[in-house]
């Protein structure tokens, strides 16, 4: 008999995320058979939590179409991390009566790393407590840090707008560089990674004096300030990519506020001006700075149709690990070939992914830690290949805003623990 699923999205959202819950619907519909309907979580687990679902039923199949070119979170996502089921066993309980009341027996959870140990904790559930569930994870990250996997969906996106966005500002800079502006600083997310800002690096290819900041590399200010003299003194002008977790000698992050977010990591913001200032005073070149923020992870306008077809891939293939009877897992992508680039669908246990961290390889950074090799560039490039632009309407974007219509409640209310 055909049991429900619940999907949900977590953690921060990206301008593909919805091509995977597009993935994971559409195949979801098609095997009727299995999957009777797909309840989605509102804002995340918080979602499951509070009885809190969605009823994608009600949307048409235009409109789940319509979310493989909409970015951001169509079901609204979360940052919420569940405890072990010995510190919090409430929870847990609470999960299989929401999931029993709706006849819930299959678990997609869209996320990153944090994400990934919450699937592996519901996973569980069958052994722990006795409650038959098939979870799966379905890979999501701007941060490109979920091990096996050789890209996160998310990543390719954030990476094609950040090399385009720091060309086009490097443009800019080097018109200016005469008689104003020589430096440009750009601060990206990477809190212990630096996927992100090595795809700033690609400029280099367009004769774009370029220097980057990785997390991975412990900040040399004397070394830094002496490349960026040599740089602006042969180019006139020096673009640098600071990578939000960018770190000093001790351990500190440049950018770190003294607050905390709700999995507890130190909250970031403010390199590119701690950098920039710090050129100015020791070298006294004119700046500017920007911080990409939402907006790198939220260009779905230039999207990479490589992670495009990958997150919508990843989400098809979570489905038909769950309908082959798989739980605990999580579908990977596999590179087969560079050039030409290929890849394939594959699988990993969430035993494996959960809690791990893949950092960047030390020789995809340059011995003197401020640029990236060859073999960096040969992985990256084809992540950012082929434009897959949405329908524009009015010259704007024709993003879907989807119904989200609520499930019936058949619960008591559940308070969330802080």
């Amino acid at each position: 008999m055909a049991k429900n699923a619940f999907y949900a999205q977590s953690g921060g959202v990206t301008a593909v995320i919805n091509a995977s819950a597009c993935g994971v619907i559409q195949t979801a519909r098609q095997h009727k058979d299995q999957i009777a309907n797909v309840y989605a979580g509102r804002n995340g687990i918080i979602g499951a939590l509070t009885e809190d679902l969605i009823d994608t039923s009600q949307e048409s199949d235009a409109a789940i179409a319509a979310l493989r070119h909409t970015p951001s979170g169509g079901f609204g996502s979360c940052r919420y991390k569940m405890k072990s089921l010995e510190a919090n066993k409430a929870e847990y309980e609470r999960l299989i009566e929401v999931f029993k009341a709706h006849d819930i027996g299959y678990f997609f959870y869209n996320g990153g790393g944090d994400s990934a140990d919450t699937c592996l904790k519901v996973s569980q559930l069958s052994d722990s407590m006795g409650f038959p569930i098939q979870a799966i994870h379905v890979p999501k990250t701007v941060d490109n840090d979920l091990p096996i996997t050789d890209t996160c969906p998310g990543f390719g996106s954030v990476a094609k707008y950040i090399a385009v966005s720091t060309l086009e500002a490097s443009f800019d800079v080097r018109s200016m560089s005469k008689t104003s502006t020589k430096i440009f600083v750009i601060e990206v997310m990477g809190r212990h990674a630096g996927w992100i800002a090595a795809a700033g690096g690609l400029v280099e290819d367009h004769n774009i004096p370029v220097v980057i900041l990785f997390p991975e590399i412990k900040f040399d200010k004397e070394k830094f300030l002496a490349l960026v003299k040599a740089k602006v003194e042969k180019f006139d002008f020096c673009t640098i990519v600071v990578s939000e977790g960018a770190k000093n000698p001790d351990g500190s992050f440049l950018a770190e506020q003294g607050t905390r977010d709700a999995f507890g990591h130190a909250q970031l913001g403010g390199a590119a001006p701690v950098v920039a200032n710090m050129v100015k005073e020791a070298l006294g070149y004119k700046f500017h700075w920007a911080v990409a923020d939402y907006l790198q992870r939220a260009a779905r306008h230039l999207a990479s149709k490589t992670d495009v077809d990958q997150a919508y891939a990843m989400g098809k293939a979570g489905v038909e690990l769950a309908l082959q009877g798989k739980n605990s897992m999580m579908p990977t992508i596999v590179r087969t070939s560079n050039s030409p680039f290929a890849w394939e669908v594959g699988a990993a246990p969430l035993s494996e992914v959960a809690n791990v961290e893949k950092m960047m390889p030390r020789d995809f950074i340059s011995d003197d830690g401020f640029g990236i090799t060859a073999s960096c560039k040969e992985y990256l490039i084809p992540l950012i290949q082929g434009e897959d632009p949405p329908p524009y309407k009015n010259g704007m974007p024709d993003y879907v805003t989807l119904q989200n219509v609520a499930v019936p409640k058949k619960c008591s209310p559940f308070e969330l623990k802080k």
